[in-house]
């Protein structure tokens, strides 16, 4: 049985066409386990197997969706956050969809009860979306969306 990903590589090289597509987003983190735990607790996210460079101090997991091919990358060096070298730009927020608004007020309210910060409750934004807004372990904003 191919994954989805080996079907669409190889339906992409039959067609001829390269469609672009974001393969990953990726997250500095502080603590790689407390993260990595949030994430597959709270989302249902796969974890795969931890890569760690000794020589840069590096480490990260690669989770993804079951049957999706775009990944989030969880990435630690202590060095970088010891030295002050991340910034709060870049990644804004990402969305997750959940697939109904019930869905959104019941995952809000159990990241709620177990302490996390919602920082945009449940509603209807001025674009139509269902949604509300939650803060991981290291302040990153996900946005819960049906």
């Amino acid at each position: 049985m191919y994954s989805n990903y080996i079907v669409l590589l190889m339906l992409r090289i039959c067609i001829g066409k390269v469609i672009m597509k974001i393969d990953h987003l990726a997250i500095w983190v502080r603590d790689l386990e407390k993260s990595k735990n949030f994430y597959t607790k709270y989302f249902d996210l796969i974890c795969g197997e931890k890569y760690f460079n000794a020589k840069k101090n590096f480490s990260s997991y690669f989770l993804s969706f079951k049957g999706q091919v775009t990944r989030i990358e969880l990435m630690h060096c202590p060095d970088i956050f010891e030295a002050n070298k991340i910034t709060t730009t870049g990644l804004a927020h990402f969305s997750v969809s959940v697939g109904s608004k019930e869905k959104v007020d019941k995952l809000t309210k159990r990241l709620r009860s177990d302490g996390y910060s919602i920082v945009g409750e449940p509603r209807i934004t001025g674009d139509g979306y269902y949604e509300s807004v939650v803060e991981d372990c290291d302040g990153n904003r996900i946005e819960i969306a049906i």
